[in-house]
């Protein structure tokens, strides 16, 4: 269909291709020239702030559909039934580089999901990894900025990236899943995505469990070596962007089996480890894969900006029948995300058409604010209780149950709880991997560590040593360090060992 140029408040443009002038050889643009103003004024506020993790991104569209049932579990209707289809949004992305950077680099991929429930929106957001690098928000925007640019060079800086590291060993478990060929995906479709965090399902009789959630990729994992990842970040650096767009435009459409893991209250308190502890799995041998749904991505967006780079999801935005856990990493992420698009998409971003709730039933006291687009509910009163227009609560709802907590409130310090954080990344390497990939792991590893400073090296490693004496040996033996010193430092204290590599 043939259109015609207007003005953003719809006078029409008689010509676009040149701006008002005063004529002649010597002529002057004219402030008058209110069509140019606009075009000018419009471009130079054309983006807005990316970012400042999941930067570069794809999505598409698609559903979720229940194949399984677990609706003794939860009140959340969304589950309530086989056979039950909710219309989703998925977005993935890299964490760490900017919007330009390579969809091969290596860095963890969110995994993120987007269910326009009945009941509202519910998001999932997550990686393709079970675990995160640290367990405590508070150590957050600290890890982010040793992924960034140094802020003399501007350039990545691999000293800073280990030095963090290796002083935080609860980051080895995910450093040893991230150096291995997982930490290149092939493409969007061919990763598992998980929640990571731990959640609870409750319901209506006010019974609840703790969950974790899993998706894991119909397609089949396929990973890039790290030769091939920089071959293909030099060929085509959108590659992954690419192929989740043209595999569903030839009809080929991604998709997921969705899963959860189950512990009861009583088990959590008993575990080998913190359940809550988003630095560790809880092993399929303790609590199996339980079948819940499938996931499918069947429409590509028409608009990359207003969608993919306008989408917005937050842990924070939850159905009934799911409620965050005490997980500490969550707790600080629950207030994060949607302050983060507060900041870059305003406070009114949920009116933005692919983060607005399908349900119909939205009501809400918040008004006003900039980029309200919608009715500002008209005339009714915004506060409540009031007796001037009819809105009430939702009081026959079942509401959260409540939750036996053993808590002390603790002035800020280092914990004192012994934290095993070795165990799960040696077993990673000793029982997960075959030799090939214990051998990509120690050269991907040596490839990017041997940047750093030497003495960085050598506290690394003995993280290494500690999770595993074959891993740290041949980590230190590819960078030809001192194998004994590794294993000295290795048996010293995390201070210790820490003060002992300072200088």
């Amino acid at each position: 269909m043939s259109r015609k140029l207007t003005t953003a408040y719809g006078r029409p443009v008689e010509n676009d291709q040149s701006s008002i002038t005063t004529g002649g050889r010597k002529s002057f643009g004219l402030v008058n020239d209110a069509y140019l103003m606009e075009k000018l004024g419009h471009f130079v506020r054309e983006r807005i702030p990316e970012r400042v993790v999941h930067a570069k991104g794809a999505g598409a569209y698609g559903y979720f559909e229940v194949t399984d049932d677990i609706s003794e579990y939860t009140c959340a209707k969304f589950l309530s039934e086989i056979g039950k289809k909710t219309e989703l949004f998925m977005r993935f992305s890299t964490v760490g580089g900017e919007r330009g950077s390579a969809d091969a680099a290596r860095d963890p991929r969110g995994f993120a999901i987007k269910l326009y429930t009945e009941e509202g929106n519910y998001d999932i957001v997550g990686n393709n990894t079970p675990i995160f690098f640290i367990r405590d928000a508070m150590k957050f925007p600290d890890f982010i900025h040793t992924q960034k640019r140094d802020p003399q060079t501007g350039l990545k800086d691999h000293t800073m990236f280990w030095d963090f590291l290796s002083l935080t060993p609860e980051s080895v478990h995910q450093v040893t899943i991230l150096f291995s060929d997982r930490g290149t995906p092939a493409t969007f479709r061919n990763m598992h995505g998980f929640a990571s965090n731990t959640w609870m399902f409750y319901n209506e009789d006010g019974e609840y469990i703790w969950f974790k959630w899993h998706f894991l990729t119909d397609q089949g994992i396929a990973n890039l070596t790290d030769q091939e990842a920089e071959e293909m970040s030099a060929r085509d650096p959108d590659h992954a962007t690419r192929d989740l767009f043209e595999s569903i435009e030839r009809g080929d459409y991604p998709s997921w089996t969705a899963y959860v893991q189950i512990m009861t209250d009583e088990q959590a308190r008993t575990y080998r480890f913190d359940p809550f502890d988003v630095t560790k799995v809880w092993f399929h041998s303790d609590f199996p894969l339980i079948r819940v749904g499938k996931i499918v991505l069947n429409r590509n967006p028409e608009n990359f900006f207003a969608e993919v780079e306008q989408a917005a999801f937050s842990p924070s935005t939850l159905v009934r029948g799911i409620y965050p856990s005490p997980d500490k990493m969550l707790q600080g992420r629950l207030f994060a995300y949607p302050d983060a698009h507060r900041y870059r998409l305003g406070k009114n971003h949920e009116l933005i058409p692919v983060n607005s709730p399908k349900a119909t039933s939205i009501y809400t006291n918040e008004r006003d604010g900039v980029m309200m687009t919608g009715d500002n509910y008209g005339s009714t009163a915004n506060y409540f209780p009031n007796s001037v227009n009819q809105h009430h609560e939702w009081r026959e709802l079942a509401d959260v149950p409540p939750i036996d907590l053993e808590a002390t409130v603790i002035a800020r310090h280092d914990m004192d709880m012994v934290q095993d954080d070795y165990f799960q990344a040696g077993e990673l390497y000793r029982r997960a991997m075959n030799d090939m990939d214990r051998d990509h792991l120690i050269s991907n590893i040596a490839g990017h560590l041997g940047k750093a400073l030497e003495r960085i090296q050598y506290r690394q490693a003995a993280v290494f040593y500690r999770a595993d004496e074959e891993y740290g040996t041949r980590v230190a033996e590819a960078l030809d360090l001192d194998v004994d010193r590794v294993k000295t430092l290795a048996n010293m204290t995390e201070k210790g060992r820490a003060e002992a590599t300072m200088q």
